[in-house]
């Protein structure tokens, strides 16, 4: 079993860093509220921190899952001074390949590793275990981290260089901006032509139509219940990484573009934190 640090306890985090304790590993946690790391120590098997210093010293595995860019290089600069040899940091939270190439530099001037390892799956992959996770850095490292992954992950790809899965969750996003767009605008058109959408949706999610979102969402789309699952505010975060990848590599994407505009006009009606399929709600309302 390996001495762990997890650092930011979301959603996301307090799950994942919940199965590494299950899985019998040794954990420390840290999060900015350091309310909500006492709770996560005194309902699992592990220790709170009071700084992300604190809670990496000795450390084998140092996982981060933060928010955005500042949060990670905010929180990395606090945690550096720690920093030891032979450590491995994972970082789960989505932000750019930028920063994650520039600390993975930083991290092997203390003969550390740094791995960029963003993360898809949601809450509920994150509460069951079952995420997938997309990876960038070295295969040795990689390799060290794989095992203690498995602990929440059920898929683990190592993509690339430092910084590819990074790219690689930006490819994600990039095509589920476009799918519930699409599913958004299916249901939306079968509702206005007086179809009963169950029968329609049961009719072709066994075809080429089928996706995770069709899945998964119509329901609650069909229902306007938003008040769950992945923010827009997130999602607008996610596409403003992906456009600024784009802007350097010279991908032209213009649909991701234009749905980030109508995630837009979803915070302007108030839906910052609702789900990302609340596209629909958009178009519901240009009808009315």
């Amino acid at each position: 079993m390996a001495r762990v640090a997890f650092l930011g306890l979301g959603v996301m985090g307090s799950p994942m860093a919940g199965h590494l304790a299950k899985a019998g590993h040794e954990v420390t946690v840290w999060n900015r509220t350091g309310a909500k790391a006492e709770q996560w120590a005194a309902a699992n098997t592990g220790t709170a921190a009071a700084a992300p210093a604190d809670a990496i010293s000795g450390a084998d595995f140092v996982f981060l899952c933060l928010g955005d860019d500042p949060d990670v290089a905010a929180v990395y600069d606090a945690l550096e001074p720690s920093i030891g040899s032979g450590m491995v940091i994972v970082d789960h939270t989505t932000a750019s390949a930028e920063l994650a190439r520039s600390l993975y530099a930083r991290a092997a001037k203390h003969g550390a590793a740094f791995i960029d390892a963003p993360i898809s799956g949601g809450q509920a992959g994150a509460e069951n275990g079952a995420l997938t996770i997309m990876c960038g850095g070295d295969v040795a490292a990689f390799a060290q981290a794989e095992p203690i992954m498995q602990a929440y992950g059920k898929s683990m790809t190592l993509i690339g260089d430092s910084g590819a899965g990074q790219l690689a969750k930006s490819v994600n996003q990039i095509c589920i901006a476009g799918i519930v767009q699409g599913l958004a605008e299916g249901l939306h058109f079968a509702q206005a032509a007086g179809l009963d959408v169950e029968k329609v949706i049961a009719a072709i999610s066994g075809g080429a139509a089928q996706s995770w979102q069709m899945i998964n969402r119509w329901q609650t789309m069909q229902d306007g219940d938003y008040e769950h699952g992945f923010a827009v505010d997130w999602m607008r975060k996610d596409l403003r990484i992906a456009l600024g990848a784009a802007r350097e590599n010279g991908a032209s994407l213009p649909l991701t573009a234009t749905v980030d505009q109508y995630y837009a006009d979803i915070q302007a009606m108030g839906g910052a934190r609702w789900d990302t399929s609340s596209l629909l709600a958009r178009l519901d309302r240009k009808k009315d």
